[in-house]
């Protein structure tokens, strides 16, 4: 009788840990990832004055050497995020053309089987917003550009929204933002980023009506912290820290425990600023049992050291492109920001 309870326990224990790992091996853990790629123009004066700021023939001379090292960094950096896996979504912003994000794709990335997603904005810089992702991975459901109407009728970049179908048939919604920027000083240009704001509050609203539980992630250059009012009150996208999260919020800003530590993506005289955030649907942080849910604690900002500048007036920062006129052969003027979530496999 003794025998036969050991014998009990132990086939009991084997089976517990066979499911287990049947459970784990459903397991998909997806990195997803947002980077401002700073001025990725190609070297063609096609566009007016700001285009004709990146050609061989301007200040800048941006030439075909210098646009070729611009998209070996900016692959670098993306082949080395995800322990060297690469994101399986990368939101950007500041790409002048499909052309330019399609040569990153087919550049030494080419192995991750990345496609484009990428709509032309408005915007009097000719620069947009676009996305990449694992074909392996994803399917592609539907994308388009939300115009963002400014109330002095200036042009801005459109919010992408991609609509992608996981593995496990999951949607998933996809916002990749870049909001009017802080020139002519934060204050005087809040109303334009509160106008973003509110345009894309009313997209998630819809979302929400249709699908209270829909997978909604936000990412974007917001030009704006995670405190300021057109994230917190118009957008309505709540602080959001593992563990003592509010789910009343229907969004919530992964980028907060980033902001009370002091981090940030960029710096501008010696000061830190957060503005490259990622935020999720309630739907996402409130249920680990759900089949696709952020795991908690790992929103990042990445910096790895060959991108931090090093010289004295913007040691820590990251490296760009170019400081002025003067070509300092570096990566972006923002560090990327990436979270990872499961998706489980039913």
């Amino acid at each position: 009788m003794k025998t036969k309870s050991i014998f009990i326990c132990l086939l009991f224990t084997l089976m517990s840990a066979a499911s287990s790992l049947t459970t784990a091996q459903k397991k998909d853990t997806l990195t997803i990832a947002f980077w401002n790629v700073e001025n990725f123009f190609d070297t063609l004066n096609t566009n007016g004055k700001y285009d004709e700021e990146f050609s061989p023939a301007s200040k800048k001379h941006w030439t075909s050497e210098r646009y070729q090292t611009k998209v070996l960094h900016l692959a670098q950096v993306i082949g080395d995020m995800n322990n060297k896996r690469g994101p399986d979504i990368l939101g950007m912003s500041e790409t002048e053309t499909n052309g330019v994000v399609n040569d990153l794709a087919n550049s030494t990335i080419k192995n991750l089987n990345y496609k484009v997603v990428r709509i032309q904005s408005p915007d009097e810089r000719h620069i947009s917003t676009a996305l990449i992702y694992k074909s392996d991975n994803f399917d592609l459901l539907n994308a388009v550009g939300d115009t963002v109407h400014l109330e002095n009728n200036h042009p801005t970049r459109l919010i992408l929204h991609v609509s992608l179908l996981t593995k496990n048939n999951d949607t998933l919604h996809v916002f990749v933002n870049h909001w009017p920027s802080r020139l002519g000083g934060e204050e005087a240009s809040e109303i334009n980023r509160v106008a973003a704001a509110k345009i894309l509050r009313s997209d998630v609203d819809n979302l929400l009506k249709s699908n209270p539980s829909a997978n909604i992630v936000i990412m974007g250059d917001f030009n704006d912290e995670p405190d300021n009012n057109s994230i917190k009150r118009d957008l309505k996208a709540e602080e959001f820290i593992c563990d003592s999260a509010d789910y009343s919020y229907s969004l919530h800003n992964l980028a907060w425990e980033k902001k009370r530590a002091g981090e940030g993506t960029l710096k501008y005289h010696d000061q830190w600023d957060l503005l490259d955030q990622i935020i999720v649907s309630s739907s996402d942080v409130q249920n680990a049992h759900q089949s696709f849910h952020y795991l908690c604690g790992t929103f990042t900002i990445f910096k790895p050291a060959y991108m931090i500048e090093t010289s004295a007036n913007f040691v820590g920062g990251p490296l760009p492109t170019y400081g002025g006129n003067r070509y300092l052969a570096g990566y972006s003027d923002h560090f990327p920001v990436y979270a990872k979530f499961i998706s489980i496999r039913k």
